[in-house]
C-alpha cells in the first residue's frame, strides 16, 4: 500500500521557505503569537525574497525583473493567478487582513533595486533612509500585525531599531559585499577617515578600514541606543523587534576588530542567537 503525504498549505509553504532563507526572523515568527505567525512568516519571507535576489541573478536587468513581479503585485497588477505562488498568496492575504499599507511594502522594493547594481552609498542620510524603508519598516509592517494601535506608539522606536539592525546585517555581509564590489558604507564616514570607495575595497590601508568599520558600528549603536530611549516597547508588539536582539553583539564585535571582520565571522553561533532572542522574549528588553 502506498501512502501519500498530505498536500502543504500555502502556509506551511511559506514557512518552511523563511525557515530556510531567514532562520532568525523564523525564530522570532515561532516565538510571536500562534494566529499572528502565518501573516509575520509571509512579511519576513516576501522580505528575505526581496534581500537574496542579488544572490540570484549575475547582471541587475534580471533582478528588476524580480522585483517588478512583486511591485505589479502589490499594484494589483499582477500577471496570472497569485495562488500560484505561495508567497504572494499568502502575502495579499496578509495585507487584507490586517490592513497593511502597500505603499510601505512597494517602497521596500524600490529600496532594494540599490542592491542590484554596485553604487555607493553617498551619505550617512542615505543609508537611514535605505534602512527606513527596508528593516525599519519591516518592523513597522510585523508591528500592525501584532497590535495596529499599539504599533503607533512604537512607531519611534522601529525606526531606530531598523537602523541599527540594517547596520548590523550590512556589517556581517561586509566581506561578500567587498567581494562583489559593493559598498553600503556611507562615503561621508570613508572620507573622514582619508578613504575612498575604491581603497576600502582595496583592503590594504588596515588603519584606516578600521577606523571606518569602527565609525559605522558606532552609528549602529548610536541609533540602537535611540531606539532604547524612544520608551519601553509595547508588550503586544514586542515580537517585532525580536531579531533586533541579535544586533548589539555583533556591533560591539566589529568595533573590536576593524578591518579584521573581513577575515573573521561576526555571526554569532546559532544556539546563542536563540537563546538570545528566547531572554529578550521574557524581558521584554531590546
Amino acid at each position: 500500500m502506498t501512502i501519500t503525504a498530505a498536500p502543504r498549505s500555502n502556509r506551511d509553504i511559506c514557512l518552511a521557505t523563511l525557515r530556510d532563507t531567514d532562520r532568525d526572523r523564523y525564530l522570532a515568527c515561532l516565538l510571536a503569537p500562534e494566529e499572528k505567525r502565518p501573516a509575520l512568516a509571509a512579511l519576513y519571507a516576501f522580505n528575505a525574497e526581496l534581500a537574496r535576489v542579488r544572490d540570484l541573478v549575475h547582471e541587475p536587468l534580471p533582478g528588476e525583473v524580480r522585483m517588478q513581479y512583486w511591485r505589479d503585485l502589490l499594484e494589483g497588477q499582477s500577471h496570472g493567478s497569485s495562488e500560484a505562488n505561495p508567497l504572494a498568496s499568502e502575502l495579499l492575504t496578509a495585507i487584507e487582513e490586517y490592513r497593511l499599507p502597500r505603499r510601505t511594502l512597494i517602497n521596500m522594493i524600490d529600496a532594494r533595486i540599490f542592491d542590484l547594481y554596485d553604487d555607493p552609498m553617498e551619505s550617512r542620510s542615505s543609508l537611514e533612509g535605505y534602512a527606513g524603508e527596508t528593516a525599519s519598516a519591516l518592523i513597522q509592517l510585523a508591528s500592525l500585525v501584532l497590535s495596529a494601535d499599539e504599533a503607533k506608539r512604537s512607531a519611534d522606536a522601529a525606526g531606530h531599531a531598523g537602523v541599527a539592525q540594517a547596520i548590523a546585517g550590512l556589517l556581517l555581509l561586509m566581506p561578500l559585499n567587498r567581494h562583489r564590489g559593493q559598498v553600503y558604507l556611507p562615503l561621508e564616514i570613508l572620507s573622514a577617515t582619508g578613504l575612498d570607495r575604491d581603497s576600502f575595497l582595496a583592503g590594504e590601508d588596515k588603519p584606516r578600514i578600521s577606523a571606518a568599520v569602527e565609525a559605522f558600528a558606532g552609528l549602529g549603536r548610536e541609533h540602537l541606543a535611540k531606539a532604547r530611549a524612544a520608551g519601553a516597547i509595547p508588550q503586544a508588539v514586542f515580537p517585532a523587534f525580536l531579531p533586533v536582539t541579535l544586533a548589539e553583539p555583533v556591533l560591539q564585535k566589529a568595533q573590536k576588530l576593524g578591518a579584521d571582520i573581513f577575515d573573521r565571522s561576526l555571526v554569532l553561533p546559532q544556539w546563542r542567537r536563540q537563546l538570545r532572542m528566547a531572554i529578550a522574549s521574557i524581558t521584554k528588553k531590546i
